[in-house]
């Protein structure tokens, strides 16, 4: 057995930066295709690839606010929905949407390819931070709302929001972390 500590390290004290504190600049493409090629590599039964990304800059999160804003008064003038509608887009400098794509498949139970989508949304923010950017997996009402996913994402029937992960420069303050569980409570040795 060979350990890699540096690996084991990172995820031992691996954290999410808030989307809230972070700034610009975002990677630019060529900085972003090799963290996305790296997240990529999730567990995939079957090949089926039952996911899609969609990377949007400053003018979709632009638009996707707009959307977003739009979508929450259809659904009535609650200032917390407009704010979370509009805030996450507003307040990034990159998002990449990782989109659940189920393909039928006799072999491979949609549920399999569901957890290959979260795991696609981990990985995600494990390479960008890896890469020495703050990244953060958010999902809100957005993220749920069928009408705001098609407009918004292009997301067809069947397909849904895994994950919005927000990319960007980290600010000037650490990661907070958060309580960890306490591995006496969820873990059973048999």
């Amino acid at each position: 057995m060979t350990r890699t500590d540096a690996a084991f390290d990172f995820l031992a004290t691996r954290a999410s930066y808030p989307s809230k504190a972070m700034t610009g600049p975002a990677p630019d493409r060529a900085a972003l295709e090799p963290i996305l090629a790296a997240a990529l590599r999730v567990p995939d039964h079957g090949n089926l690839q039952p996911w899609r990304l969609v990377v949007g800059g400053r003018e979709a999160l632009s638009r996707w606010a707009d959307l977003g804003e739009a979508r929450a008064r259809e659904m009535g003038d609650d200032p917390v929905r407009i704010e979370k509608g509009r805030g996450q887009f507003d307040r990034s400098h990159l998002a990449v949407v990782v989109i659940a794509s189920p393909v039928p498949a006799e072999k491979v139970p949609e549920i399999e390819q569901t957890l290959s989508a979260g795991a696609l949304c981990l990985n995600l923010v494990n390479a960008a931070t890896a890469a020495g950017w703050g990244a953060q997996w958010l999902t809100g009402w957005v993220a749920h709302d069928r009408a705001f996913i098609t407009r918004a994402f292009g997301c067809t029937v069947g397909e849904w929001v895994a994950g919005i992960v927000h990319i960007g420069t980290r600010g000037p303050a650490a990661a907070p972390d958060r309580p960890r569980p306490d591995l006496s409570r969820v873990v059973t040795w048999c």
